[in-house]
């Protein structure tokens, strides 16, 4: 058995490197264009900056515990380091699919527009804010890949607090703008997975 997380040993660092990068490399790009515009009202509440800390906060103390070797995932390692490759990946895809359907009005920090359709294709048919269930899934799969409990929970509940935080931040402005077209759509989703919460 392997007494260190197998994100540090060659030849699985690799991939774990390579995902982790591919994977959370874009979302400096969202996080540089997050500020308002000029004259924007400035609907954020601070939530970006609060999932900007949470993040860097939950992965640091999560890499820092990685390799306690009491900690260390021993039975199933390579399973879950698998799993928590996949659940990378997967939350990856599903944060640009959000890209990809929101077009314009996906931003970094909230924002509305008065002319702003209520999206609900694709992820958006089933789940609100199907982008932080994506975000929420690249830092368990952070996490999972670190074959460390610990550090799967460092890292996901400050995101998880930091998502709920924000959603109702964003809700609230949507409300605002959009509303009762906003209000329906509030009333046949769940906020993050279909049918449960």
């Amino acid at each position: 058995m392997i007494a260190k997380p197998l994100a540090y040993v060659a030849p699985y660092a690799w991939f774990f490197w390579i995902v982790f990068l591919v994977s959370f490399l874009p979302e400096f790009g969202i996080i540089s264009r997050s500020r308002p515009l000029k004259g924007e009202a400035n609907l954020d509440r601070g939530s970006t900056a609060v999932i900007v800390v949470a993040g860097w906060i939950g992965m640091f103390c999560a890499f820092a515990v990685a390799g306690v070797p009491e900690l260390v995932i021993q039975r199933g390692q390579r399973a879950w380091f698998v799993a928590g490759l996949i659940a990378l990946l997967l939350g990856t895809a599903i944060r640009r699919h959000c890209w990809r359907m929101l077009g314009r009005y996906f931003t970094g920090n909230v924002r509305t527009a008065s002319d702003q359709p209520v999206i609900q294709s694709g992820a958006y048919r089933w789940v609100r804010h199907p982008s932080y269930t994506g975000g929420m899934l690249m830092y368990l799969g952070t996490g999972l890949g670190l074959t460390n409990w610990l550090s799967v929970v460092l890292v996901t509940i400050p995101a998880f607090a930091a998502y709920v935080y924000r959603v109702r931040v964003e809700e609230r402005a949507l409300r605002a703008s959009l509303g009762p077209r906003y209000e329906d759509y509030m009333r046949r989703t769940k906020r993050f997975v279909p049918f449960v919460v």
